[in-house]
C-alpha cells in the first residue's frame, strides 16, 4: 500500500511539474504562479472548487484564505483533516480581480483537472459551487437545484460519486449558508461507506482543590 501511494505521489507531482509552465490560456500572463493542488495523492475524496483567489495565487496552495479555514473546520467536524484528502480547483490560475472563470479558460484548463482525478482515483468527488458542478456533471443545473444530491458519473475514465455542495465562500457572505454546508458534509462518511465520527473535544484538565487556609485558634 506504500509503495502504491509514493507511486501516485510521484507521478501526481511529476504532472504538477509539467503543468506548472502551462500557457494555455491568457491566464498565465497575470498569475504569480499555477496552484496545482494538495492533499493526498490517493485520496478517496476529492474537492473542486472554482479558482485560485488572492492568498492562494501567493502561496501556491489551494483554500488558504478564509473560505479555505472553514473548509478545514467542516472536515474536522466529520473527523477528517486536509490530509485525509485532495484538494483542487477548475482553474489553476487565479483570474484578475477574483472575477468569474470565462469558458474559454475552463475549456483550456479542464483536461489538467480531468488528468488529477484520473490519477489520485477518488471513489468521491465533492464539487464547490457551479463552475465545478458544471464542468464534471456535464449539466447545465446549477448549485442550488443540485446541491447535496449524489450522482453516478465517470470521470478520469473511472466510475465516481460526484456530490455537488456549496463553496465555503458562500457561508462567508450569508451566514445562514453555514448550517446548509454543515447537513451536507454529514453526509460525506455515509457516501464513503464510512461512519460518522464526531471529534470529542479534549477534556478540561481537573485541578486539585486549593487547601484552605489554617485558622489559628480552632484547637
Amino acid at each position: 500500500m506504500a509503495a502504491v501511494a509514493a507511486a501516485a505521489d510521484l507521478s501526481l507531482i511529476a504532472y504538477g511539474d509539467q503543468v506548472a509552465g502551462c500557457e494555455r490560456c491568457a491566464l498565465a500572463k497575470t498569475r504569480t504562479q499555477v496552484v496545482f493542488g494538495s492533499g493526498s495523492p490517493t485520496a478517496d475524496l476529492m474537492f473542486v472548487g472554482e479558482a485560485p483567489g488572492f492568498h492562494e495565487d501567493k502561496q501556491g496552495v489551494p483554500f488558504v484564505g478564509a473560505a479555505g479555514q472553514l473548509l478545514s473546520k467542516l472536515l474536522a467536524g466529520i473527523g477528517m483533516s486536509r490530509d485525509d484528502v485532495y484538494i483542487g480547483n477548475t482553474l489553476k490560475c487565479r483570474p484578475p480581480g477574483n472575477r468569474d472563470p470565462q469558458p474559454e479558460e475552463i475549456q483550456a484548463c479542464e483536461s489538467h483537472l480531468f488528468r488529477q482525478i484520473e490519477l489520485i482515483q477518488p471513489k468521491l468527488v465533492a464539487t464547490l459551487g457551479n463552475f465545478a458542478t458544471k464542468l464534471l456533471s456535464g449539466r447545465p443545473n446549477g448549485i442550488t437545484q443540485v446541491h447535496g444530491r449524489p450522482q453516478q458519473v465517470t470521470l478520469g475514465g473511472n466510475e465516481v460519486t460526484l456530490y455537488p455542495i456549496f463553496h465555503p465562500a458562500a457561508a462567508l457572505y450569508t451566514p445562514r449558508m453555514l448550517a446548509v454546508l454543515e447537513e451536507d458534509f454529514r453526509r460525506i462518511p455515509e457516501l464513503l461507506g464510512r461512519s460518522l465520527e464526531i471529534p470529542q473535544p479534549e477534556p478540561e484538565p481537573i485541578q486539585a482543590p486549593l487547601a484552605q487556609p489554617v485558622q489559628l485558634g480552632l484547637f
